[in-house]
């Protein structure tokens, strides 16, 4: 095999993205993960001048001139990628001049999204707050069920005893309000219960999602979908990945006060990792409504326990998605923005 070939094949198998450039900065080969960053086949990539598919940022490209004529490699880092009028990607770049290839003289340029990084960082922390917040509330609710317990097995006793059956109203009241509790508590633990792994179809979900919500809401909301009908099915627990998904639509129809519009759109996302388990290819759901957004002072603990913005809510919806989607291997991230507020669920085809 030519010693160019090989070169080529190297560079198609790596996850970074790398275009090769003559000394006019006109791009000559791209490999994959340079067709991913740019959302362009290599058929629209080669033979363009690169200022022009990096959205003429001369500026930040001018060092690579210099790197060709010192023959010096060069590196810059967040440079601006504006690849529609509508996204604009941040990138590191490292230009290594010159090889010969194919006979003439190339540029490698080496380009690394750097927003990517940042989300994978997120994630990370996200993650880890996660699991440590699964432990805070195992250790709670046993803390608390165990004297719950007492105290109604004692109110029961005093119920049966008291010979003023005028008295008996208030050692009612205390059951009612230890039942009550438990109840709040044992909801805290719903996504704890053991997972029944089989085969479901997400679209499915969505689906009994959206007729139950419809039936339950006014007629000023409106549930429209746009599914990928490509999307596999995938093993997980039916009845837990419903109520994931039914808790974040009602708290989309809730922040709306029950008008406007809510989006349902499922999409394949490829080389996913979460935590530190890297996945070939995962189901993406965006659940996106046009209400007012989430408030600032909500937003870093919005996945909390207890933390709601409502006067009535108790705050365990989103928390309670949040770990049914994590012990399916996957994870819930949210953008907010007054009349867009999307909620991002990744469930990978396989947990590992």
């Amino acid at each position: 095999m030519p010693g160019n070939q090989r070169a080529q094949r190297i560079l198609d198998s790596l996850n970074t993205a790398v275009l090769t450039c003559n000394r006019d900065l006109v791009v000559m080969s791209t490999n994959p993960a340079g067709e991913m960053l740019f959302g362009l086949s290599a058929n629209h990539l080669v033979n363009r001048p690169l200022f022009e598919i990096c959205g003429n940022e001369s500026e930040s490209l001018a060092p690579l001139t210099k790197a060709i004529e010192s023959g010096q490699p060069v590196t810059v880092h967040g440079m601006r990628l504006t690849l529609t009028p509508d996204t604009a990607i941040d990138v590191d770049y490292t230009a290594t001049p010159l090889i010969r290839w194919e006979g003439e003289e190339r540029l490698i340029l080496e380009l690394v999204r750097v927003d990517q990084f940042l989300r994978l960082a997120r994630e990370e922390t996200l993650v880890d707050a996660h699991a440590a917040k699964r432990a805070v509330i195992r250790g709670l609710a046993h803390e608390i069920k165990n004297p719950l317990g007492g105290l109604r097995g004692a109110a029961q006793l005093l119920d049966r005893e008291l010979p003023d059956r005028s008295y008996r109203e208030y050692t009612r009241i205390i059951i009612h309000e230890a039942d009550r509790l438990r109840k709040l508590v044992d909801r805290m633990m719903g996504s704890y219960q053991p997972m029944r792994s089989e085969p479901v179809n997400i679209h499915e979900l969505l689906e009994h999602v959206r007729k139950l919500v419809q039936a339950e809401t006014p007629e000023g909301l409106a549930i429209m979908h746009d599914y990928d009908p490509s999307l596999p099915e995938l093993d997980g627990d039916r009845e837990q990945l419903v109520q994931a998904l039914l808790n974040i639509v009602r708290n989309a129809v809730e922040a709306m006060g029950g008008r406007g519009r809510i989006f349902l759109r499922t999409r394949v996302k490829r080389f996913m990792r979460i935590g530190d388990v890297s996945h070939r290819r995962a189901i993406r759901v965006d659940i996106e409504d046009d209400g007012p957004g989430v408030p600032d002072e909500l937003r870093e603990q919005i996945f909390y326990p207890m933390v709601t913005g409502r006067a009535d809510g108790t705050g365990l919806g989103l928390s309670i998605a949040q770990d049914i989607i994590g012990r399916h291997g996957g994870l819930v991230e949210f953008a907010s923005e007054p009349g867009s507020t999307r909620f991002t669920v990744y469930l990978p085809f396989t947990k590992r």
